[in-house]
């Protein structure tokens, strides 16, 4: 047997031949394959055979992933010839020698590295016949453009169907499978639908294979017990990815070879039309319900965060260079460039889905690209307190706080629900008051109807017409604003953004990034004398006048985010000269250690809880 193990930082391999018994792999040199990284542990992980088949298990506190699947430590996951095994910068395929013999190095890659590499030959065809190059913005071709694009690539696919092993098709239809399934869940939760998956304005359509399929998704999704609701998609996308397999070992006796053959084609044609019409690999990512933000790094890597745990999501881009298109066709519609002049870029996809983006020579590592995905169905109070981030209690309060008028600040660190939070709170504000929010990207979602938002704007490129948080905070208050939100203060404009609060426009809300109530208060410190040169005394009494509340989120270690704090900004220490804050509510552990923590009353009562109480926005249970 052998093992064939491939760098994907240096893309260098190496084939090493290994008896059929256990196989141990670790940073070690005692180990029969010895990785050179400091990314993988002493003993990261075995491969054993029991009952003529292989396993292998997990040693490294890092974990191995498996197919894509992450093998946590002390687990164990089957494996065939031919799976990919992640540890660190290397791939490691388990071969059968006569493997290479047969049908070379191509063979030997997984099925999604061949499919890639074939996508990646029709593409090129494509190109050749049709002189088609990437397309600057998504949809920015004609209709007869797409027509002539979808029946060339047709005549493409069939050329190579030849091509596709029974591994690649296996793979190709189940992939299929699963994002119809993500796209009928989304139907029937929000009445919405997904991107199109090839073929649907076409000739190639088959009826007859077009109901055959729509009958195995819809038995699918009825082997589950599901609430089908717009708050409860992604629990509901959750519970059938863990059942996949199970479902996909019974799909597999109804699934003819002509329906496979179908699947297959549709499939191919989807990713392919991806990458000359939409966002390429990333399309099916940012379209998935249950993934909160994708991360390339470079042309090869493209991780995602589900649930607060990262993850390889086994895609990649053909080429750095329609990385870069793609990168363009995102920004360009938003009036933002990249290049070498310009390597970083802040934008937003037209859902709201934030965007950054940064290329050579800031970059080392090749073009990188974050994107934080906008919820499509806003959160609600009830969404949050149903996820264990607030309580009841903690949420009658700060609705309390907005509706009395009380500026609030939302502090956290990166990826821990500030502007969740923020659009939560935002909604409490009433209809009839006048709403300007400023965010560098928009983002927020609010019901109400007299709104105006503004957006920050780069400068172009004679290095003119820039337009910033804090110039658009100065403007926003001739705009007889009765609540300011501005998305994210960062900068000198929390001066601005203080001056207005303590200036007749009370109830405004910002966010900060500060990882306790204490942080804030320096961190605001600093930010002010960012603007202006001032005394230390005199920031503090303009924060204490200007804000209220602080409300502090964190995300935990199982990637939930949970509000730590709510503490009232009461004043300035007359000993230290420190600003004060009360907590509220604070995340505590209660007598029985076996049920989660959750807010507690601390027992100290704001100083304004009695004005919230006369106009009838606060009830004193809340504090009970």
């Amino acid at each position: 047997m052998e093992i064939w193990v491939y760098n994907q930082f240096t893309n260098q391999r190496e084939v090493l031949k290994v008896g059929d018994g256990l196989i141990t792999i670790g940073r070690d040199d005692d180990n029969t394959v010895t990785l050179r990284s400091p990314f993988v542990s002493r003993k990261h992980s075995q491969i054993v055979l029991e009952a003529g088949n292989y396993f292998v298990e997990s040693l490294g506190i890092n974990g191995t992933t498996v197919a894509n699947k992450l093998v946590a430590k002390g687990q164990r996951c089957k494996i065939d010839f031919g799976d990919e095994i992640r540890l660190g910068e290397y791939s490691l395929y388990m071969m059968e020698p006569s493997v290479r013999r047969i049908s070379g190095a191509a063979r030997a890659m997984s099925p999604r590295r061949r499919v890639i590499e074939l996508e990646q030959k029709m593409h090129q065809e494509l190109l050749d016949q049709l002189n088609l190059r990437v397309t600057s913005q998504a949809g920015g071709v004609d209709e007869a453009h797409v027509a002539l694009i979808k029946n060339r690539l047709s005549q493409i696919i069939q050329s190579h169907f030849k091509e596709v092993d029974d591994a690649m098709a296996k793979y190709l239809a189940r992939e299929f499978l699963w994002r119809n399934v993500v796209t009928e869940l989304t139907r029937r939760s929000t009445g919405k639908m997904l991107y199109g998956y090839g073929f649907e304005d076409s000739d190639v359509l088959n009826p007859k294979h077009e109901e055959a399929l729509s009958r195995l998704i819809g038995d699918i999704v009825g082997n589950f017990t599901l609430r089908l609701r717009p708050h409860t998609l992604k629990e509901d996308v959750a519970a059938i990815e863990a059942d996949w397999e199970s479902q996909m070992r019974q799909a597999g006796k109804r699934i003819t070879p002509e329906l496979r053959d179908y699947l297959v084609h549709r499939m191919l044609s989807k990713e392919i039309e991806d990458v000359v019409l939409g966002y390429g690999p990333l399309q099916d990512l940012l379209e998935m319900p249950n993934v909160n933000e994708v991360m390339v790094v470079g042309k090869d890597r493209i991780y995602i965060e589900k649930e607060g745990v990262l993850q390889d999501s086994g895609r990649s881009f053909f080429s750095e260079e329609i990385l870069v298109s793609i990168i363009e066709r995102i920004i360009t519609p938003v009036g933002r460039r990249i290049d070498r002049s310009t390597p970083l870029v802040d934008a937003r996809l037209p859902d709201g889905s934030r965007v950054n983006a940064i290329i050579n020579p800031l970059s080392l590592s090749g073009p990188a690209l974050t994107i934080r995905k906008f919820a499509r169905i806003p959160f609600t109070i009830d969404d949050l307190i149903e996820r264990g981030t607030l309580t009841e209690k903690t949420a009658a309060f700060l609705r309390a706080c907005v509706l009395g008028r009380k500026n609030l600040i939302i502090a956290g660190g990166t990826g821990s629900g500030k502007t969740t939070t923020l659009n939560v709170l935002s909604h409490f504000i009433p209809r009839e008051e006048r709403i300007i929010t400023i965010e560098d990207s928009a983002e927020l979602q609010l019901p109400q109807e007299h709104l105006v938002s503004l957006e920050t704007r780069p400068a172009n490129i004679e290095g003119r017409g820039a337009y910033t948080i804090r110039d658009l905070v100065k403007n926003a208050l001739r705009m007889r604003p009765d609540r300011l939100i501005v998305g994210e203060c960062r900068g000198p404009e929390a001066l601005d953004m203080l001056q207005a609060m303590n200036t007749g426009h009370d109830g405004s809300l910002t966010t900060i990034h500060a990882n306790t109530p204490d942080d804030t208060m320096l961190r605001l410190e600093t930010m002010v004398l960012m603007a202006v040169e001032m005394p230390i005394r005199a920031i503090r009494e303009q924060i204490t006048a200007a804000l209220d509340v602080v409300v502090q989120i964190s995300r935990m270690p199982n990637g939930s985010r949970r509000v730590t704090h709510v503490s009232e900004i009461s004043g300035i220490d007359p000993e230290t000269e420190q600003i004060i804050t009360e907590d509220i509510f604070v995340l505590r552990d209660g007598h029985d250690k076996t049920k989660p923590s959750h807010l507690r009353h601390t027992g100290y009562i704001p100083v304004f809880t009695e004005e919230l109480m006369e106009k009838g926005f606060l009830d004193v249970e809340v504090f009970t």
